[in-house]
């Protein structure tokens, strides 16, 4: 929790942002795995910490735009919960702790709405994504819960996508603290990548790592000598000599910021000539957005940028030809890399993804392409400072898409098929990294980079 003034500044910001109405920010609460009493880890809605800081269920926040008043909803904790729990702090004591002074139990949320529902006010809310807020918010203000999301504010949203977008210096120190324990999570991975070392033990030392922070991971460990598979979860295999193990995986700190780094090392610490090649076009992939990435600039174009010398490296080795221009333009390069280079990054992994892609990722000025693997581009707008976003190219060879385009003779001027049908045992490389944007280019978070050259990685599992 950062102080109370950030919180204060944040909701002040937002209610400049919203023409009129009361702003509801319902936060989440427990959810039950196998019965009632035994939830998962609670989670947060990010846009309610990020305005309210409460990292704790049970809570709602009104912001009324007309009079200025700020809400928090919630109820204090009974004897009953004090045994279980031991002592709890009381919802007057929490809501100064950010700034706020009126204070209610949560059942005067619906005398408040209703009040406001028959005076004709407008109820701003963000698009649900948990059934229990859908129900709540069906309970709240009389909408069904399978139509929710078609009332939700977009000014609320643009708004809310407007203020978290940019990053403060706290958040910031946040986040490269989520970077330096990511550091720890995959470099424990490369000194773990052994043959005859189970994927699952790898997976779950790492995983193991971020908990042991008192944060957890940022998102289920994507990891696997499958790296063709993009996102492949399966955990079951055993290492073995001369594969390559892509490791996808960040740390959710407990402020709640993420890291998300991506890394594919050789099993048995050193890397084949051909893996070499492919590495290290997908390297220079990776520092060429370094080189582009400032203010002022689409991520669109960073993103064409990479493809042009993702392109430029693999018909240097002979897998395609042609015009690279044309190429790109065509989208040829998409056999290998059929996802964008990267999204936002903050509370969220993929930063305010439940507000909706198109507006956090694109905006009137710059809309998603339509092609393949450039559709998959999570952000495409014009950077600023401030921005955290993922620089992740990849290079993949997906056997069933490599068929499927050659059978029905797709980009066949600029792929060499007989070539790539000798990389269909490859699988695939992976190289993330996360990105400020500053005031005059762009610099990795992190206190120090994962091992990425082929150099260094040989160096560290060596």
């Amino acid at each position: 929790m950062f102080e109370a003034s950030v919180y204060k500044n944040r909701r002040k910001e937002l209610k400049e942002r919203v023409w009129e109405g009361l702003i509801l920010l319902p936060g989440n609460g427990d959810a039950s795995s196998n019965y009632p009493a035994n939830a998962y880890r609670f989670r947060q809605d990010s846009s309610f910490l990020y305005f309210f800081g409460l990292n704790m269920p049970g809570f709602a926040g009104v912001l009324d735009v007309d009079s200025g008043k700020e809400y928090l909803f919630g109820n204090d904790v009974d004897i009953d919960d004090i045994i279980w729990m031991g002592p709890q702090p009381k919802v007057k004591e929490l809501g100064a702790r950010v700034g706020i002074t009126h204070t209610r139990p949560f059942a005067k949320l619906t005398e408040l709405l209703k009040e406001a529902i028959a005076a004709g006010r407008k109820i701003h809310f963000l698009p649900p994504y948990r059934y229990r807020n859908m129900q709540l918010l069906e309970d709240l203000l009389g909408i069904h819960h399978a139509v929710l999301k078609q009332y939700a504010s977009l000014e609320l949203v643009q708004a809310v996508v407007s203020l978290r977008s940019v990053k403060e210096a706290c958040e910031i120190e946040e986040i490269t603290r989520a970077c330096n324990i990511g550091y720890e999570m995959h470099t424990a991975a490369m000194k773990n990548c052994r043959p005859g070392v189970k994927e699952q033990y790898v997976a779950g030392l790492i995983e193991g790592i971020a908990n042991s922070y008192g944060s957890m991971v940022s998102f289920p460990v994507i990891l696997s000598q499958n790296g063709e598979t993009l996102h492949n979860h399966d955990h079951s295999q055993i290492l073995q000599k001369g594969r390559l193990m892509l490791t996808d995986a960040g740390a959710e700190a407990v402020s709640v910021y993420c890291s998300d780094f991506t890394r594919t090392v050789p099993v048995g610490g050193k890397f084949s000539t051909r893996q070499k090649d492919i590495y290290n076009i997908v390297l220079r992939c990776n520092n060429r957005a370094l080189e582009v990435a400032r203010p002022g600039v689409t991520y669109l174009s960073v993103h064409l940028e990479v493809c042009k010398v993702l392109a430029q490296g693999l018909k240097e080795l002979g897998l395609m030809k042609g015009d690279t221009d044309a190429a790109i333009s065509a989208g040829a390069h998409a056999l290998f890399l059929p996802h964008g280079l990267g999204h936002m990054m903050g509370l969220d992994v993929h930063d305010m993804e439940d507000l909706g892609q198109i507006h956090v990722g694109y905006d009137e000025e710059i809309r998603p392409v339509p092609q393949f693997g450039t559709a998959s581009l999570r952000m495409g707008r014009r950077l600023a400072p401030g921005f955290v976003v993922t620089d992740e190219p990849g290079c993949y060879f997906i056997p069933a898409l490599i068929d499927q385009w050659r059978q029905q003779g797709l980009h066949k001027e600029f792929l060499n098929y007989d070539k790539i049908e000798t990389f269909k045992d490859f699988g695939g490389i992976r190289l993330e990294d996360d990105v400020l944007i500053t005031e005059d280019g762009c610099r990795l978070l992190g206190d120090k980079r994962v091992p990425i050259t082929v150099k260094e990685v040989e160096d560290f599992m060596g």
